[in-house]
């Protein structure tokens, strides 16, 4: 008799991404054993091979573990797979310190994770700031944890435990915000350095994985946070998605999570563009011509100003559309305006029909 189909769904999701992982650590591999070091380009070969770095056989695969039903079920189902593939895995869980006894909790998670055989497995804690509010914060902490984590155990992907739920709040939040079709493709299924994060359970809904631990006896810890009314994600789960799927019938959660992947489709399509575009509107010396944006269309001038203002200095996390369609009126509407401040200290003004973006 074979697992429960909550079970059963959980470990296909996670086998898909191992085998990608795999994939992409074999090719790494190979690039590497084909490429001279270049400080022995002249040597021998035997004198090459003996010098290049060595490499572990297999990749190491952490799973971010809050505690949760989510990415409890997410680590069962990685070290379940792991060990059919011979990869590597291991587990981090971030303590935030918002809470009392989030210490105990963490090395509780800790003691869960080295149970299924994980290693290495470590508990980070970690100081959350005030910029951009309590969940904003709490994100850039974490994420800042996990990336050093990785980096300090050659991890070669980390997994998170994002379902389709959260990929419709997400999205919902995106629109929310009005900051346009990018907005709206929610989270990828791999993001970050080297697509270092991957999310296996995006096509899996928040019951699957709530039911795998059930079955599995697996304990889980509900954050406190998930369900308290001052955080809007919080709203959005237990007030915003019941609210709509009354009014519309169900499916509305998957009907988001399609409207996320085609949104990345074609925001994706529209980056290429706007790559492209970027060479074609600069000056000799890289600045940027009003005349040749002005002539761009609207949904690609606006994402080649985007590009301009990161560049300069100002954090993605707090540029949205409302400063992007004030640098662009710089672009249609010039009527002799005054610079406009962005976040980040950055400043973008017009000076003889060029467009001037640096932090002052």
């Amino acid at each position: 008799m074979g697992p429960h189909p909550a079970v059963a769904a959980i470990r296909l999701a996670v086998r898909r991404v191992l085998h990608d992982v795999l994939t992409e650590h074999t090719r790494s591999a190979g690039d590497l054993r084909h490429t001279p070091h270049p400080e022995l380009a002249e040597a021998g070969a035997g004198r090459q091979r003996a010098a290049l770095p060595e490499r572990p056989d297999t990749p190491l695969v952490l799973v971010a573990c809050s505690g949760g039903a989510d990415s409890m079920a997410l680590a069962s189902a990685l070290a379940f797979e792991a060990r059919k593939l011979d990869v590597r895995a291991g587990g981090i869980t971030v303590d935030h310190g918002l809470q009392d006894g989030s210490g105990a909790r963490a090395a509780e998670v800790v003691d869960r994770l080295t149970a299924m055989h994980l290693d290495p497995v470590e508990a980070v804690a970690v100081r959350v700031g005030r910029e951009g509010g309590p969940e904003a914060a709490a994100r850039d902490a974490r994420y800042a944890a996990l990336d050093a984590a990785a980096e300090r155990h050659g991890a070669a992907a980390v997994l998170l435990g994002h379902t389709r739920d959260d990929q419709a709040e997400t999205v919902l939040l995106g629109l929310a915000r009005g900051s346009g079709i990018r907005s709206l493709s929610g989270m990828a299924a791999a993001s970050g350095p080297a697509g270092r994060y991957r999310r296996p359970f995006l096509q899996l809904d928040r019951q699957t994985a709530r039911k795998a631990c059930l079955v599995q006896s697996l304990p889980v810890w509900d954050d406190p946070h998930n369900t308290d009314p001052a955080y809007t994600r919080s709203r959005l789960r237990h007030e915003g998605l019941p609210a709509l799927e009354k009014a519309l019938g169900k499916g509305v959660v998957e009907a988001l999570a399609r409207t996320a992947q085609l949104s990345r489709d074609d925001a994706d399509a529209l980056d290429t563009w706007a790559a492209e575009a970027d060479r074609t509107v600069r000056d000799d010396a890289g600045r940027l011509e009003c005349a040749k944006l002005f002539a761009l269309p609207p949904a690609v001038r606006r994402r080649v100003l985007r590009r301009a203002v990161m560049e300069a200095g100002s954090p993605a996390g707090s540029l949205f559309a409302r400063h992007i369609e004030e640098v662009d009126r710089l672009i249609t509407g010039w009527r002799g305006q005054q610079a406009i401040n962005l976040p980040g200290r950055v400043e973008a003004r017009r000076q003889g029909g060029r467009l001037v973006i640096r932090q002052s």
